[in-house]
């Protein structure tokens, strides 16, 4: 169950004591971050549905705020840094990779960050107003099985944390996490649907800009996935 502690350590920012984890537990970490990602759904849910005690907006707002605490802002850092790197870089993929590297954040990662946040803003209204709690919790979940996705299919853009990750990336495992996933989202089939369709533009995106995969790749792609996600949600309900 180390791996388990290390993925909600990684991934939340819950007071949860950091386990003396060793390089084989970081490589079983990626198989339950969609687990993390259903903690973080349900504190998202939970918030939201206390706010709407008082008004949908109240509701909109405290779930946004609680998605924020709980990650840290850990993947909006990484779309900050990968938008800043494609608008500064011109089609330059050195260009790209060396603005990536840089740990200050520019005017494009300012304006994807707030355009992201007002994104989620608005479309958590919307959920709470007709209320589908359960897809609400299973949203984050499904994003977080992004990573085991792009992880065996790009390669590593560098050494780190995130090729201890990948090893432990398992087809069988991502199956299973995405069908079960699935089965308890059956009455919105169309957001698993929507998920696979973003999980492989992204790719195609990281693969054609980068040429692989990064930390920075991984958080960018489940902030992007989520907001697919609420969007056919609230389009389809």
């Amino acid at each position: 169950m180390k791996g388990l502690l290390v993925a909600l350590a990684f991934m939340t920012r819950l007071p949860l004591p950091v386990p003396q984890a060793e390089a084989r537990d970081y490589v079983a970490a990626i198989r339950w971050f969609p687990a993390a990602g259903l903690v973080v759904g349900a504190g998202v849910a939970a918030a939201a549905w206390l706010g709407t005690q008082r008004d949908p907006w109240v509701g909109a707002l405290c779930g946004l705020i609680a998605w924020v605490a709980l990650t840290g802002a850990l993947h909006l850092d990484g779309l900050g840094d990968v938008v800043d790197a494609a608008g500064a870089a011109h089609g330059d993929r050195a260009r790209l990779s060396q603005v990536l590297a840089d740990p200050h954040i520019g005017s494009f990662g300012v304006v994807a960050i707030t355009l992201q946040l007002l994104a989620k803003l608005v479309l958590l209204r919307l959920t709470v107003e007709a209320p589908g709690w359960a897809a609400l919790c299973l949203v984050p979940a499904l994003a977080r099985t992004g990573p085991m996705a792009w992880a065996l299919t790009l390669a590593p853009l560098h050494e780190g944390m995130g090729t201890l990750f990948r090893a432990g990336a398992s087809w069988p495992v991502l199956a299973l996490w995405i069908c079960g996933l699935a089965l308890a989202m059956l009455p919105a089939l169309w957001v698993v649907a929507a998920n696979l369709i973003a999980f492989a533009g992204w790719r195609w995106w990281l693969k054609t800009r980068l040429g692989g995969i990064s930390g920075d790749g991984h958080g960018a792609g489940i902030e992007l996935v989520e907001t697919v996600s609420m969007l056919v949600l609230v389009v389809c309900r």
